[in-house]
């Protein structure tokens, strides 16, 4: 009886074990400095800290905008402004072993892995335009530019393949690699220092710039109205530009107002200066910020 009792434990452990890992979404929006959308069976939503994401969703950043992810096993990857990143084959089996598959068909980009997370076994193949990087654990950047892809290994090690060549191996670090168009890639070569910081400020959320994120308290009072036809016409004109507006119903001296906002900026600096971006703009007047 005890054997079975320990058995019927043990089935009850790896089953909770199971269902824990198929609630955990794959990919999950960390922060965002909007404008920036999903595409997602024909539809276009703006994104917003804390949203899952799904196999083939098409994430979008607009002009002065960028983007954080936090997938499943830790890893952060980050897309610069006017980037368009494709996510697919994400999933996390009984090995444990986390895979996805990344297309970046514009803009720049960076996967980071942190030391504590970098033994953990991962399968990730990441797709820059014409060239193809397989990721386990490492510190890489990414652009698919107008005329030419670029991968930049900074820690760890990748194998690269432009489209039907010899795939190698990068192991060295601050190296990086250049497929022109229309010529034959370039030797892999050191990295400037000073290029290095280029590029790496082409994909971080700087401070400063008005961008959400997880866990913000914070908030920026688009407008207050006095009919739900108004909250909702200034509600799509933020949404349909990328702006992950929310309404919210409330009462004031017995009458039902409506606030238009945006939330979860992460200070008051922070959506003060996301008001300051969209005064003027998209019926916005006089934006305030508010906890």
């Amino acid at each position: 009886m005890k054997t079975l009792s320990l058995e019927f434990a043990g089935a009850v452990l790896l089953l909770a074990a199971q269902l824990a890992v198929a609630a955990t979404p794959n990919a999950v929006v960390e922060a965002v400095q909007m404008p920036a959308w999903v595409e997602r069976g024909g539809a276009r939503i703006p994104l917003a800290p804390g949203m899952a994401l799904k196999d083939t969703d098409q994430l979008r950043t607009g002009a002065n905008s960028k983007l954080l992810l936090k997938m499943a096993e830790g890893s952060l990857v980050r897309l610069g402004e006017n980037g368009t990143l494709k996510l697919d084959r994400m999933g996390q089996g009984r090995d444990r072993i986390f895979s996805a598959a990344m297309n970046v068909l514009e803009g720049a980009f960076r996967f980071t892995t942190d030391a504590l997370r970098a033994q953990r076994r991962r399968d990730i193949r990441i797709t820059i335009a014409t060239v193809t990087a397989g990721i386990r654990g490492t510190d890489v950047w990414g652009k698919a530019a107008s005329d030419k892809d670029i991968v930049c290994l900074i820690e760890g090690k990748i194998e690269v393949q432009r489209g039907q060549d010899r795939p190698f191996q990068m192991d060295q670090p601050l190296s990086f690699y250049i497929a022109p168009r229309d010529a034959p890639p370039l030797p892999v070569a050191p990295v400037d220092p000073a290029q290095l910081r280029i590029w790496s400020a082409e994909t971080q959320i700087a401070r400063g710039s008005g961008a959400a994120q997880r866990g913000g308290k914070w908030k920026v009072i688009a407008a207050i109205v006095e009919t739900q036809e108004q909250a909702l016409e200034l509600y799509d004109a933020l949404r349909a530009a990328g702006y992950a507006a929310q309404i919210r119903p409330a009462m004031s001296a017995e009458k039902r107002i409506y606030i238009v906002r945006l939330a979860q900026l992460p200070s008051k600096a922070e959506a003060e200066a996301l008001a300051g971006s969209i005064r003027g703009r998209m019926g916005v007047a006089e934006p305030k910020v508010s906890m």
